[in-house]
């Protein structure tokens, strides 16, 4: 069929022979194609440059206009208005694009507030106070736009709320009374408490700065808009806003002090955190979880042995407190490894702010 296309196309046309005999005439150049592939192409020339484009001598003065200290900060569109305003015209702003693109220079002109890096915080506690995290939540008010302040000092090995206060307003000198009764009540040894909080404006306060160096308790901050580096506070703000008793409002301070003071009874000494081998923070903090573990495990033995079928022959065990908690544990990859083989961790050590 080809062959006839070829043959009648020499008579009326390849069109009209396609056309004709119902062939696709696409088809039939691909097969001539196919057939001579020696075939010469006819040979591109350079593409002359178009009457309207600058010549080179105007495309380096527009370049070095773009590129001088007053409008190195620019985009073109302010470039272009401001020559315009002083009655000078070098090209047009897509001109300018263009050869700042062909120069890889069309990115971000304007100056760029470069943010500081900061140091993510890794604390490790092994035992009771070792380190604090503390952190301040609002308590809706009997009107709108009313506020009280829960301040809450938690230990992260126990979760044990060492500390906690409800104040109509948000302020360091409180956040400094707080602290100072919560290290001399907890009676902490110098130097051996870190204090981890976030990046609020008490937290980051002088008073409170000048009263951790008195105190010699090293400070940490979260890094900004890092939520992840203040776990333990944001859970407990969590398990104590959706308990089903905690009201869409306190009608007075009083109130929210009498919430608060029942709560946190309830938390520290009832609630069974998941965190710690479902115990309760006080056993944790005052360190007699060792004997209910104990206990626990022979109450498991019993009713192993009164009926071993029914646990598949395994003996169950208690859950136990882990031995350490983080904030924020080093990564285990094989670099990350490495360095922190050559520089020691030291949990204590407070972390360096940069503002």
């Amino acid at each position: 069929m080809r062959d006839a296309v070829n043959d009648l196309s020499r008579e009326v046309g390849l069109k009209a022979a396609c056309r004709a005999l119902g062939q696709n005439r696409s088809a039939i150049y691909r097969e001539r194609a196919v057939r001579s592939p020696g075939r010469m192409k006819r040979a591109v020339g350079p593409r002359p440059r178009p009457p309207l484009q600058l010549s080179i001598i105007e495309e380096n003065t527009l370049l070095a206009i773009l590129n001088s200290d007053r409008f190195v900060d620019l985009p073109p569109a302010s470039v272009f208005a401001t020559l315009l305003d002083e009655g000078q015209y070098h090209g047009s702003i897509r001109t300018m694009y263009r050869l700042l693109k062909a120069r890889d220079q069309c990115g971000e002109r304007r100056k760029q507030r470069v943010h500081p890096v900061y140091t993510k915080p890794e604390l490790l506690a092994t035992a009771v106070n070792e380190v604090w995290s503390w952190d301040i939540t609002k308590l809706k008010g009997p009107v709108k736009w009313s506020y009280f302040h829960l301040y809450v000092i938690l230990d992260i090995f126990s979760r044990y709320v060492v500390g906690w206060m409800v104040a109509p307003r948000e302020s360091a000198e409180l956040a400094e009374q707080l602290i100072s009764d919560t290290v001399a009540k907890q009676n902490i040894a110098p130097g051996t408490l870190t204090l981890h909080a976030d990046r609020g404006s008490s937290m980051r306060s002088k008073p409170v700065a000048a009263l951790l160096i008195d105190l010699d308790v090293a400070k940490s901050h979260s890094r900004p808009h890092v939520s992840d580096d203040n776990p333990f506070s944001e859970s407990q703000f969590r398990t104590m806003k959706y308990r089903p008793e905690f009201p869409v409002r306190f009608a007075s301070l009083e109130a929210a002090r009498a919430h608060c003071q029942a709560f946190f009874a309830w938390y520290n000494t009832s609630h069974r955190h998941s965190g710690i081998g479902l115990m309760t923070p006080e056993s944790v903090h005052y360190g007699y979880h060792a004997d209910l573990t104990i206990k626990r495990n022979a109450a498991l033995r019993v009713a192993f042995e009164a009926n071993p079928a029914r646990f598949k022959n395994v003996m169950p065990r208690a859950p136990i407190v882990p031995a350490s908690v983080w904030i924020n544990p080093p990564s285990t990859e094989p670099m990350a490894l490495e360095i922190n083989a050559q520089k020691p961790l030291n949990p204590k050590q407070e972390v360096s702010q940069v503002h």
